[in-house]
């Protein structure tokens, strides 16, 4: 457990930010909380005994202050594209890990490449992604490898009983259409290659509970930047069930809602990874309750892992290249119930 070691969080007043400052405190850490605003890292503090350091990513003073004694800094703060840089920056400058929780994919993509060398050099620990796009997909690919040091494919297809975005979500999703245009990006071939034309949409064979349903192929989440990081595979396609896209591009979908005393919503999931090799298939799957709330548990305990010295390698890392996934993927248990199958 945290045994009261400080951990800054950056964005700790969002939404996902809230979930994982709870998560470290019921985990013995003592979370430093920054962001931008002054007055939310105030009101946030209030009643807590925690330290609020207010910090902006165009002010490196300030974010030295905010890292200043921490053991680590979790970066919850988008648009992502944004904030990654400026604060791996402030955590190389600290000699602390760097985690977050992005699912930006070209805020993913910058990360490995302008800091896979210079991490390395320096023995440092930055895992992006370490969330519920990104790090839980990634998890569930390498364990359904088990043996296998390949494959051919890896498909991912969540199963979404809706999706309320925060309003981090819209923003990241409005930053990458701006740099991204009408384009969308899919990996095949082994290369990342734009595509103009619509995304398929098809049925994917999800196992029980949740069965069959209709899902847009080549929604391309944070999971294929990751996946292929480490994974030998030159093909990796993520699929959203159509009612959850649905609810993410209606200007009206209402935030999420606290359904229960912890702050989770009533959205439940179900992630499904295949994985491919000359005709054979294996399979992982987990399935838990609210994809921003289940951030909270993968990122802390990814947090505890490195400060234990529980990682498999320094650099940027993925998390099935830096953790023993199927163990990983146990410990969340009860918030992530996870199954290999056959």
């Amino acid at each position: 457990m945290g045994s009261g070691q400080t951990v800054a969080v950056f964005g700790a007043y969002g939404h996902t930010g809230r979930f994982v400052v709870a998560e470290l405190v019921e985990r013995g850490f003592v979370p430093v909380l920054s962001g931008r605003d002054a007055g939310r890292l105030k009101t946030l503090a209030d009643g807590t005994g925690l330290d609020a350091r207010p910090a902006t990513v165009d002010d490196p003073d300030s974010l030295d202050r905010a890292l200043a004694g921490t053991a680590a800094v979790i970066n919850c703060a988008g648009p992502f594209a944004s904030t990654t840089a400026p604060v791996i920056e402030a955590a190389l400058r600290a000699g602390i890990p760097y985690l977050d929780v992005a699912a930006e994919l070209e805020a993913n993509l910058d990360t490995f490449a302008q800091y896979a060398d210079r991490a390395r050099d320096a023995g440092a620990v930055v895992v992006p992604a370490m969330a519920f796009f990104g790090g839980l997909g990634d998890l569930l690919a390498t364990a359904a490898l088990r043996d296998w040091s390949n494959a051919d494919e890896v498909h991912i297809a969540y199963g979404l009983s809706s999706w309320h975005p925060t309003a981090g979500t819209r923003l990241s999703g409005a930053v990458s259409r701006e740099r991204r245009g009408e384009r969308r990006l899919r990996y095949t071939g082994g290369q990342w290659e734009y595509r103009t034309d619509a995304p398929p949409a098809l049925t994917w064979p999800f196992p029980p509970p949740m069965g069959p349903r209709p899902v847009i192929g080549e929604f391309t989440m944070a999971d294929v930047v990751t996946v292929p990081s480490h994974l030998s595979v030159p093909e990796v396609t993520t699929y959203m069930t159509a009612n959850a896209v649905q609810d993410i591009a209606a200007p009206g979908t209402p935030a999420p809602a606290a359904a229960d005393a912890s702050g989770r919503s009533d959205q439940t999931f179900l992630v499904d990874a295949v994985v491919r090799r000359g005709g054979a298939e294996r399979r992982a799957v987990a399935h838990g309750q609210d994809i921003y709330a289940v951030t909270a548990p993968l990122v802390v305990e990814a947090l505890e892992r490195v400060l234990a010295g529980r990682i498999r390698t320094v650099g940027v890392a993925a998390a099935g290249a830096i953790f023993d996934a199927p163990d990983f993927l146990r410990a969340l248990s009860p918030h992530v119930t996870f199954e290999l199958l056959p």
